[in-house]
């Protein structure tokens, strides 16, 4: 046992040897990600695919995927016929009976069950990709069909044919998108799916129309609500797993040598006023290039690295335990004592996140110590921290296709500035005297009220700069005749009233395909059923978790 620690503190000293000479400058505690950072952006995107809650705020990415064999498939329609042309499908029954009872007189619709033979081939949009909003929900969208974020379009219909006629050379089914529900925009349905059933279903009557709002306890609301409901299912991770995504494919416009030109665009905006529009002619063409590049391939290509769960494993290690450190220093007292024990339990959970990093080793400089030197001793934990879960990783570069390396780098500008502000403020507090495994003879009393103030400050900055959706919830829970609920289109369209643009050089584009973008028919009646429900325009923008009933009457 003796040998084996002295080879190892040998070898922990010869790593150390090899890290300063090496760079001595790259693991500094004092320097943050840049201000037009994106790295975060796409851990968290890629980390929010398919699950509804995330994707009802934010959106920028286009991933091939497929729809597994067997999968059920549902079409609501008030028509006895099976469509001869591109038309939606649900992923659940739910989502597609609110169609099948559209125009219904006669108290019934029909509701068609498909299930896939083979593996159905097809590009997911992320974010609300299915609404028809106008403050970028469909832009990628309008890139792929027209190479343009403000096509003279006027209906989803438009873009269902015309995104199925630029796929159908690529043998690719259809387009994966998500509106109160998962849906895919199939391109025919006499290819690679077969007829389960197609069932003549009651759908009570609606003889509401716009712009006369339904009541509250009408079957509307019933159907409605029940749509939102089975989104819910599919809220958090794994999100909704019909639809397997190929992450060695990603194309996501916050890749910054994809499309430079979104960087000014963006400059200054809050994340959820991030959009497509203003996007370069030369970067359109580079991300057509790239799409036109992935959707071609004949096999599966990459380093066989699976990032979805490596991203969420990160998220499960510090989500819970990030939170928990948030609500500990969110504390304030007059008694000098009471503040003392609740900073001793706020390192200890700081050491508690590092222990994997905390090196035998480690020698803590003197009280007083001022200067670069005074965290410098605790680099090698920030190092060890952020490159655990990527540095063996070197040696599958060469075969990971550019998406893989615009994940490898997200994942390591993520875990970098997670282990930066968690290691600085640990080393704080060792230097403090806080922590029982590393003590230190400090003169007087810890500056303890200064040092809850700050890391109250940086888990909060760290915690914003992430904007993981794990931390948006009903706050209380909700009880059980209640669901946590966020605000998604069609429902609480704050009345077709767009909000005020964050980008005046682009108002009178906006306002043009505002008034242009449209849902097929049927699918403007059922908009316009809902658009009672008008919520205002900052909520719709910024969307907060409540509690709604899921008993009549409803309320949203």
């Amino acid at each position: 046992m003796t040998n084996f620690r002295s080879i190892l503190l040998e070898k922990q000293s010869f790593d150390l040897w090899i890290f300063f000479s090496s760079n001595p400058e790259q693991w500094r505690f004092d320097e943050g990600p840049a201000e037009n950072a994106t790295g975060n952006l796409i851990f968290d995107t890629v980390n929010s695919f398919l699950q509804h809650w995330p994707n009802t705020r934010y959106r920028h990415n286009i991933v091939p995927g497929v729809v597994p064999i067997g999968t059920l498939l549902y079409h609501g329609t008030p028509l006895d016929t099976i469509p001869t042309e591109p038309d939606w499908i649900a992923t659940d029954p739910e989502h597609a009976i609110l169609f099948a009872g559209h125009d219904a007189r006669d108290g019934g619709g029909w509701l068609l069950t498909l299930a896939a033979t083979r593996p159905l081939k097809v590009l997911y949009f992320d974010g609300s990709s299915a609404a028809k909003a106008m403050n970028g929900t469909m832009d990628v969208q309008f890139l792929v069909a027209w190479g343009d974020s403000i096509p003279e379009r006027v209906s989803d219909s438009e873009v269902i044919k015309v995104l199925c006629t630029w796929g159908k050379k690529f043998g690719i089914d259809g387009f994966a998108r998500m509106e109160m529900d998962f849906e895919v925009m199939l391109c025919d349905f006499t290819a690679g799916v077969e007829v389960v059933s197609f069932l003549h279903v009651v759908v009570p009557e609606n003889h509401t129309a716009f712009p006369h709002p339904p009541p509250f306890d009408s079957d509307i609301w019933i159907r409605t609500f029940e749509v939102m409901h089975a989104g819910s299912w599919h809220n958090r991770y794994p999100g909704d797993s019909r639809i397997s995504l190929d992450l060695t494919g990603l194309i996501s416009l916050y890749d910054t040598s994809l499309a430079p030109s979104l960087v000014p665009v963006r400059a200054g905006l809050e994340r959820c006023d991030h959009r497509v529009l203003g996007i370069s002619s030369e970067d359109i063409s580079r991300f057509m290039r790239e799409l036109t590049e992935v959707v071609s391939r004949p096999d599966p290509v990459g380093s066989g690295i699976d990032w979805k769960t490596l991203i969420h494993v990160i998220v499960d290690r510090y989500a819970d335990r990030l939170e928990l450190m948030q609500h500990i220093l969110n504390f304030t007292s007059s008694n000098s004592q009471e503040l003392l024990q609740r900073a001793k339990l706020a390192q200890t959970q700081l050491r508690i996140m590092l222990t994997p990093y905390l090196l035998y080793s480690t020698v803590v400089p003197c009280p007083g110590t001022s200067g670069v030197n005074a965290s410098r001793w605790a680099s090698p934990m920030f190092r060890h921290c952020a490159t655990t879960h990527t540095s063996a990783m070197i040696n599958q570069k060469p075969l990971m296709t550019s998406s893989e390396r615009l994940l490898l780098k997200a994942i390591e500008d993520t875990t970098r500035e997670i282990c930066r502000v968690t290691t600085k403020m640990w080393a704080d507090g060792v230097m403090n005297g806080l922590d029982s495994l590393f003590p230190v003879e400090i003169d007087g009393e810890p500056e303890v009220t200064r040092l809850m103030a700050e890391w109250r400050e940086n888990v909060q900055k760290l915690m914003s700069w992430l904007d993981w959706s794990v931390w948006i919830k009903c706050r209380p829970a909700c009880g059980p005749e209640e669901m946590c609920f966020l605000p998604t289109w069609p429902v609480s369209d704050p009345s077709r009233q767009p909000p005020p643009l964050r980008n005046p050089r682009h108002t009178a584009d906006a306002e043009y395909l505002a008034d242009r973008v449209r849902p097929p028919s049927k699918g403007q009646a059922i908009a316009d059923e809902l658009v009672f429900l008008g919520t205002p325009a900052e909520d719709w923008r910024k969307p907060q978790p409540k509690c709604i009933t899921r008993l009549q009457p409803y309320r949203f």
